[in-house]
């Protein structure tokens, strides 16, 4: 279930934002509804392949095929579970949520690759509406299924529509070893100061 408090406290489920009163507390947090991937659960100790059309919980596979890694696979940055970005192809997870019109969002996730295999550098993009805006790269030199070496990744977007996808893509070619994204985030600023 998708939660987001605003700026209000008052609290919005089902995927539904709903924006009250004109207070100034502290910003609205949403976490997608299952940001961390949780479900469904891969297999323990292994992973499930998703190809393009497929659904995992609320994230879609818009292109090629992404694995959702099980608890005890490898290291999760948040939970149990993770999305590496490579499967049989370089894949896309995209998931779309309510936005308002001219708002400010934040996005935050937790970021590492596949050590199992090369190239070395994993490469992808963060997309807002398909549109890109955030490369992103990982070097996995010196990292291991027990330590991934998560970093957090950051960008802020305006809402332009009051629905809007945002997706992950791979662009790591010829390889079942991609970057690896967990833990998604989204804060969304009663105020410019919100943010950043």
């Amino acid at each position: 279930m998708l939660l987001i408090r605003t700026c209000t406290t008052a609290l919005v489920t089902a995927g539904l934002l709903a924006l009250a009163g004109t207070a100034t507390a502290a910003p609205a947090v949403s976490r997608f509804d299952d940001g961390s991937f949780e479900y469904p659960t891969a297999p323990a100790n292994g992973f499930q392949t998703y190809g393009t059309g497929s659904s995992i919980g609320p994230w879609k596979v818009a292109s090629g095929a992404v694995d959702l890694i099980g608890a005890g696979f490898w290291q999760a940055a948040e939970g149990d579970q993770s999305v590496d970005l490579n499967a049989t192809t370089p894949g896309t997870v995209a998931q779309t949520f309510t936005t308002v019109p001219g708002r400010t969002y934040t996005v935050t996730y937790s970021l590492a690759a596949n050590p199992g295999g090369g190239p070395s550098v994993k490469t992808g993009r963060a997309l807002i509406d398909g549109q890109n805006f955030q490369d992103f790269s990982f070097d996995t030199t010196g990292k291991t299924f027990a330590d991934m070496g998560y970093v957090t990744r950051q960008f802020t977007f305006v809402a332009r529509d009051d629905t809007t996808t945002l997706a992950f893509a791979s662009t790591t070619a010829n390889s079942a070893h991609g970057p690896v994204v967990d833990d998604v985030l989204v804060r969304t600023c009663c105020s410019d100061s919100c943010c950043g």
